[in-house]
């Protein structure tokens, strides 16, 4: 196999307290189907009181911190990075898991060790996240897990505004970004109003609303964190108990009433809310 090396000229000294450090980048050729896997060259100083683990992931974090190892980009796993490198396999795991709990890397079983997707960064306004997500040039999808019309219970109802018994949409969807999946959206509203399953795989809920004359004219929400369950994680593609991030949301219309009503679970690794406060 051939081997393309490029010095990146980056040294670790200054950052991890070796100046011995020397990174460089190299890339296998490209076999049939399957993208180039990139390795990066330490000489570690074993003789430095910084951790050898440290030495190892500091480098890999500046190259993909500057945008040199792109997001989707692949690398070794750890029984390469340890063989290549000459530590245990726990210093590997341990400098890998280091970039991963930054969210800086992913790791997935068939898949391999990747560069973690750009985080998608929502402002607080009144937009679903299938808009802002097109807005920020990513490419989306929707699948849908589960759909159903239902009486509503005291809880749906209370949410609602809406006499117990009234007939619900209560429906599930995962939302997708450039082919990965980013949340975890339940749904209730009026049967009435409600989009088809159909409709609901194809675009955002808020554009089918405004298709249908709904004026949208503000929301309640609750922004919060917690760890996910194992049904979420499978379907996030996370570990059980990762970090995600949760929103309750009830949606107006121009006369006040309830339009919907979710419960949303994001991935954590990938995503995040921001929005802008003034001093009074």
């Amino acid at each position: 196999m051939k081997i393309e090396s490029a010095d990146t000229g980056w040294r670790a000294g200054d950052s991890a307290g070796s100046a011995n450090v020397l990174m460089s980048r190299t890339r296998g050729s490209q076999m049939a189907g399957q993208r180039a896997v990139f390795t990066v060259d330490v000489i570690l100083d074993r003789t430095s009181p910084v951790p050898l683990y440290l030495q190892i992931s500091e480098p890999i974090r500046q190259l993909i911190c500057d945008g040199r190892l792109a997001p989707g980009e692949r690398l070794e796993d750890e029984v390469s990075l340890a063989n290549r490198l000459r530590v245990s396999r726990p210093t590997a795991r341990k400098a890998l898991q280091c970039l991963v709990d930054k969210g800086l890397i992913v790791r997935r079983r068939g898949v391999g060790t990747q560069v973690a997707p750009e985080e998608v960064h929502r402002p607080a306004e009144l937009v679903s996240l299938n808009e802002q997500l097109i807005r920020a040039g990513h490419m989306t999808s929707t699948e849908v897990l589960d759909y159903s019309i239902q009486a509503a219970d005291l809880r749906q109802s209370g949410e609602l505004g809406l006499p117990p018994g009234t007939p619900v949409a209560i429906f599930r969807r995962v939302r997708i970004s450039d082919g990965e999946p980013l949340a975890v959206l339940d749904n209730v509203m009026p049967a009435l109003l409600a989009p088809t399953r159909e409709d609901l795989g194809r675009t955002g809920l808020y554009d089918l609303l405004r298709n249908r004359e709904v004026h949208l004219a503000s929301a309640r929400q609750s922004i919060g964190a917690k760890r996910a369950s194992r049904v979420e994680a499978a379907q996030l593609a996370e570990k059980p108990g990762s970090a995600v991030l949760t929103m309750t949301r009830t949606t107006y219309d121009d006369r006040g009433q309830a339009i919907e009503y979710g419960n949303h679970v994001f991935r954590a690794s990938r995503y995040s809310f921001e929005s802008t406060v003034f001093v009074n």
